[in-house]
C-alpha cells in the first residue's frame, strides 16, 4: 500500500511536514475554496501540487496523488436538466486534474449530508475521544429538533419514545451540541448547513427513491467513466456513511450489491471504488475481506479504519485501528494479496481514517477537523503499517 493522509489545504492545523514525518509519500487533498459545481482550473490544481511539493527538494518527497473529494452538484443526484452542464464541468476538472499528472479520484453520491454522526467527542475507556453515531439521537434531531414531515414512519415506537424522553431533559446547549453536529458540512468546508434551510433541501428529494437515485448515479457515471479511462484516470466511489437511508433519503452505495451494481452500470477500470472499511463494515452482512478479493482490481483508494456496533447495532462508534467489528488482519491480507496479483505497480493509496483525539491533540485543546487529528490518524497508520509488514514477511 502506498501511505498517505488526509490534508484539507493551507488552513489545516496538520501540517504538510507533519503527515511527512508520519511516514507518508502521498498526500489526499481537494480545493475546497472551489464551489460545487465549478471548474478545477489547471492553474488551481498546479497551485495546490506546488505547495505539496514546496519542500521536497530538502525532505523526504510528498505528492498528491488521490483527490478526495471532486465533488458531485446536487442537480445531478437529482437528476434535474441542469445536470449535462455541471457532468461536464466535471469533465473538465478531470481533464485538468489528468494533465497535471493528479489521476485519482475520489467522489460521493450521498444526498444533501455528506458523513453523518451524533457525538464528536465520545469518551474512550483510555480517555481518547472518538466519533459515535446513536439511532436514538439521530431520531431526536429527526423528529423534535428538525420536525421533519412524516419522520415516525422511520422510527420504531421505542426509538420515537425514547428519544422524546431525552429531549425532554436536554439543555439548550446539549441540543445545539446535537444539532450542529448532525448539521456538519463536508471536511474540509468552511460552513455547516443551516437548520432553517436544511428541510429545503431534503424537500428537493421528496420525489427521488431509490430507483430514482440509483439511475441518477448510473448516468453521470456512464458520462464520465469512459473519459477517465482515455485520461488514465481512475475513479472512486465512497460508500455511503453510516450504510442506510437517513432523513427520509435514500442511499445506494452500501453493500457490495449495490458496488456491484454500479460497476456493471459502466464496466471499465476507471468505475471504481473507495474501500472504506469503516463505513461499510457497520454493516453485519459485508463481507469486507471477500469484497477485496472479489473486486480488488476496481479498488483504487482504501481508507483503512474500524467501527463497533454496540449493544443496539444501530448505533457505533469509531474503534481503534486494530479492533472493532472490523477484521483488519483479514482486510489488509486481502489487499496484500491482491496487489502481489500485478507486482509493485498495483500498489494502492491507504490513508488511515477517524483517528481518536488524543494526546497533546486532546489536552491542549487543538482545533482539528472532527476524525482528522495528527497523533490519532499517526497512530493508526503505525499499527497499519506494522500488519502490512508482518503479513508481507509472512505470506510473501
Amino acid at each position: 500500500m502506498i501511505h498517505t493522509m488526509r490534508w484539507f489545504g493551507p488552513k489545516d492545523p496538520v501540517s504538510l511536514m507533519d503527515i511527512r514525518q508520519a511516514g507518508c509519500t502521498g498526500v489526499v487533498s481537494a480545493l475546497h475554496q472551489i464551489p460545487v459545481g465549478e471548474i478545477w482550473s489547471k492553474e488551481a490544481i498546479q497551485e495546490r501540487i506546488q505547495i505539496i511539493e514546496a519542500d521536497n527538494q530538502q525532505y523526504s518527497s510528498l505528492k498528491w496523488l488521490v483527490v478526495e473529494s471532486l465533488p458531485v452538484h446536487e442537480d445531478i443526484k437529482k437528476g434535474l436538466p441542469s445536470r449535462d452542464l455541471y457532468i461536464e464541468n466535471y469533465k473538465t476538472s478531470l481533464r485538468n486534474l489528468a494533465a497535471c499528472g493528479v489521476t485519482i479520484v475520489c467522489y460521493n453520491f450521498m444526498p444533501v449530508l455528506d458523513w453523518s454522526r451524533t457525538k464528536l467527542n465520545y469518551s474512550m475507556p483510555d480517555g481518547s475521544q472518538a466519533l459515535r453515531f446513536v439511532w436514538q439521537d439521530f431520531a431526536l434531531f429527526d423528529l423534535y429538533i428538525l420536525q421533519r414531515p412524516n419522520a415516525k414512519n422511520d422510527y420504531t415506537q421505542e426509538v420515537q419514545e425514547a428519544a422524546k424522553a431525552k429531549f425532554e431533559q436536554m439543555t439548550e446547549d446539549e441540543l445545539k451540541e446535537l444539532t450542529n453536529t448532525v448539521l456538519l458540512g463536508l471536511p474540509g468546508s468552511e460552513e455547516a448547513f443551516s437548520l432553517t434551510t436544511f428541510q429545503g433541501l431534503l424537500n428537493n428529494y421528496a420525489h427521488i427513491g431509490d430507483a430514482e437515485l440509483r439511475a441518477n448515479l448510473y448516468y453521470f457515471i456512464q458520462q464520465i467513466a469512459p473519459l477517465a479511462q482515455e485520461l488514465g484516470v481512475n475513479l472512486c466511489i465512497h460508500p455511503d456513511d453510516p450504510p442506510k437511508s437517513l432523513l427520509g433519503l435514500p442511499r445506494v452505495v452500501s453493500t457490495e450489491s449495490d458496488l456491484v451494481q454500479l460497476m456493471q452500470a459502466c464496466d471499465v477500470t476507471a468505475n471504481g471504488i473507495t474501500f472504506c472499511t469503516g463505513s461499510l463494515g457497520v454493516r453485519e452482512d459485508n463481507d469486507l475481506a471477500g469484497m477485496i478479493t472479489r473486486w480488488g482490481h476496481r479498488i483504487h483508494f482504501l481508507h483503512l479504519r474500524t467501527t463497533k456496533r454496540e449493544e443496539n447495532p444501530l448505533n457505533f462508534h469509531e474503534a481503534a485501528h486494530l479492533t472493532g467489528d472490523v477484521d483488519m488482519y483479514e482486510v489488509v491480507k486481502a489487499v496484500v494479496l491482491e496487489e502481489n496479483k500485478k507486482g509493485a505497480e498495483r500498489q494502492i493509496p491507504m490513508r488511515p481514517d477517524h483517528g481518536h483525539l488524543m494526546l497533546d491533540d486532546l489536552t491542549n485543546g487543538k482545533k482539528t477537523y472532527p476524525g482528522y487529528s495528527a497523533i490519532g490518524r499517526l497512530k493508526g497508520l503505525a499499527e497499519l503499517r506494522g500488519l502490512e509488514l508482518g503479513i508481507k514477511r509472512s505470506i510473501l
